[in-house]
């Protein structure tokens, strides 16, 4: 099977299907951080060079997150931001590509009306594939059955997660490289996805 793994650096989705035997590509405007077939530069040059047969995609979010709505109001440039990040969801939505997965973080409420398959599928937590965190993630599916867990682990008897303070908030505080290390993909997802996607 012929996988394209948009907007991802890291190789995590690519090499989970690369292990699984399927010829994965990764596409991003940044170098891949690990060996493997990667295109470095605009996912839109290269959607229609190979016929594909699933892409799994990680568009940036910041626009469309929940967590950043009331930016909104605070600084009206950002509602046109939005509406860029929303037109280039759904330019890889609506790719000629028969499976699709799109993965973002919870969206608010007009990113959702933007975007052309409306609400998320599913949602997932890392601590359902064996992960010790709590980050809750939003997938469209696109011919794709609903992913399964494959290692659900329990709550911490402290009250809350690896990443989390004591309150539930994330423990990342301000930094110039937060958002590579709040976008690293689970392995254990990538996993599953290689697992239970790349037979179909």
């Amino acid at each position: 099977m012929k996988v394209l793994v948009a907007c991802e650096y890291s190789g995590t989705v690519r090499d989970a299907f690369t292990r699984a035997g399927h010829e994965a590509f990764s596409c991003d405007l940044l170098p891949t951080e690990t060996e493997g077939f990667h295109y470095q530069g605009d996912i839109r040059d290269y959607l229609l060079d190979i016929k594909w047969d699933l892409m799994i995609a990680h568009p940036p979010c910041t626009y469309m997150a929940n967590s950043g709505v009331s930016w909104l109001h605070k600084r009206p440039e950002r509602w046109g931001q939005l509406n860029d990040a929303a037109e280039f969801f759904n330019l890889l939505w609506n790719a000629d590509i028969p499976r699709i997965c799109i993965e973002n973080p919870v969206p608010h409420k007009y990113a959702v009306a933007m975007l052309d398959p409306g609400k998320y599928t599913q949602t997932i937590q890392p601590y359902q594939f064996g992960h010790p965190e709590s980050k809750r993630t939003c997938l469209w599916l696109k011919d794709l059955p609903p992913l399964e867990a494959t290692m659900i682990l329990e709550k911490p008897s402290c009250g809350y997660w690896d990443n989390q303070t004591p309150s539930g908030q994330n423990k990342l505080g301000p930094s110039p490289d937060r958002w590579k290390l709040r976008s690293t993909f689970y392995k254990g997802v990538a996993d599953a996805m290689a697992d239970q996607w790349g037979n179909l």
